[in-house]
């Protein structure tokens, strides 16, 4: 296999923004964290911003950036390219609590009027987005500065955060198809699910051997997630540090992914049946009948019970509840809707989930002329996850370069830039 040298690796200086649920729903980010600060000298940060979903607040990127401090000395004995850790927490903002409602949008916060300041910047290179949680201050941004789409390279974690996220995500697809987006809804898997496994290079066997006791960063990395490796959002990291982040459907650390020129959808104005499928990452949309209760658009009326999760449904008036979500997984589904309506309250239904298809993303317009999305092909598969296989094939040699970085927090001068 052909050993790659480009991107960041090879001097390109990327603006990025990091947008992360970190402490929230999703605790691999405190990895991704740790991942990303130790290679921060190669990038240019612009912002640190936490995303909804869960109890994540910026506070929680406050803390990775308190373990970096102490590190920080080390680090610099490297590179002077290092951010300084107060340098850094000038680019924490906090973003929206609360996830957008079925408009897909709802107030502007700290972190979306960070976005579009970043964006109006007087520099000639793309900011590249970093979605490690829901999409919905970059939604916020796009609403209250749709001029900035053009400056915008959105590397999207998908699958989970598009699940939680779905209002912003559809806001996004449906007013900014010319965005430039990679929505990876399973390629990351790559990063801790298959490829080269033995030994030292375990999602455990790592941790115990390379990252517990490395500095200050190492060790807090080590306390999270029982000390295995997830850093389902790094692939994003790794895109910029390893291939050619312009082209998304060349190899690199971060995943190759194939052109979309649509993205499936389906609208049901009736109770489903398992006669009814959808295909896996598709937005699902009902609507339901009900009285005219004057009810704020903005505000859930009624929610959605679907595998012990609960997901908030609208009002959008005249006598219309709607609600979305996303089926993260192939096979059978069912669901219940709770209201203090009765006319909601209680109805049920069922649907098949499916892989997705080519057919899917096929479109006669070719609408969306800058997005991608996970390859479909066999060959690319890691078990049942679409694409991770263009990730895991290099995990030899990002998990070697990230233990080189790792010895830096020991203070080991023996590491190369």
């Amino acid at each position: 296999m052909e050993s790659l040298r480009k991107g960041a690796f090879e001097g390109e200086r990327y603006r990025v923004i990091v947008s992360t649920d970190i402490g929230g729903t999703d605790p691999d980010d405190y990895q991704s964290m740790v991942h990303y600060l130790l290679y921060s000298n190669l990038f240019d940060t612009e912002g640190l911003i936490s995303s909804p979903w869960g109890d994540g607040r910026a506070a929680d990127i406050l803390e990775v950036i308190d373990q970096y401090e102490v590190d920080f000395p080390r680090l610099q004995e490297h590179s002077a390219d290092y951010p300084s850790p107060d340098h850094l927490r000038t680019l924490v903002k906090q973003g929206v609590i609360d996830l957008a409602p079925y408009k897909g949008y709802s107030r502007r916060t700290e972190a979306s009027d960070w976005i579009i300041q970043c964006a109006q910047k007087d520099d000639p290179r793309p900011i590249y987005f970093l979605g490690w949680g829901a999409p919905d201050d970059l939604a916020q941004a796009l609403h209250d500065e749709p001029g900035i789409v053009s400056k915008l390279r959105v590397y999207f974690i998908g699958g989970p955060n598009k699940k939680w996220g779905v209002n912003a995500y559809e806001y996004i697809r449906e007013n900014f198809p010319d965005l430039w987006m990679i929505e990876n809804n399973s390629t990351y898997r790559g990063w801790f699910v298959g490829g080269n496994q033995e030994a030292d290079l375990g999602n455990q066997t790592f941790v115990s051997n390379h990252i517990g006791g490395s500095g200050a960063l190492g060790n807090y990395f080590a306390t999270h997630l029982g000390g295995v490796i997830k850093m389902g959002d790094t692939p994003s990291v790794t895109y910029l540090l390893n291939g050619s982040p312009e082209d998304p459907e060349t190899p690199g650390w971060g995943g190759r992914f194939v052109k979309v020129n649509n993205r499936p959808k389906s609208i049901f104005k009736r109770n489903t049946t398992v006669q009814d499928s959808v295909e896996v990452f598709s937005v699902l949309e009902f609507s339901f009948n009900g009285p005219d209760t004057g009810a704020a658009h903005d505000q859930p009326v009624f929610s959605m019970e679907v595998r012990g999760q609960s997901f908030p449904g609208y009002y959008c008036g005249n006598g219309e509840y709607r609600i979305r979500f996303m089926p993260k997984s192939t096979g059978d589904w069912s669901y219940f809707i709770v209201s203090e309506i009765p006319e909601l309250h209680g109805q049920s239904g069922e649907f098949t989930c499916v892989k997705e298809s080519e057919a899917g993303r096929e479109s006669a317009d070719e609408r969306y002329p800058n997005w991608w999305s996970d390859c479909l092909d066999e060959k690319d598969m890691e078990e049942e996850h679409m694409g991770a296989r263009t990730v895991s094939m290099w995990r030899g040699e990002f998990l070697r370069d990230f233990q080189s970085r790792l010895r830096r927090c020991k203070g080991s001068l023996e590491v190369s830039e």
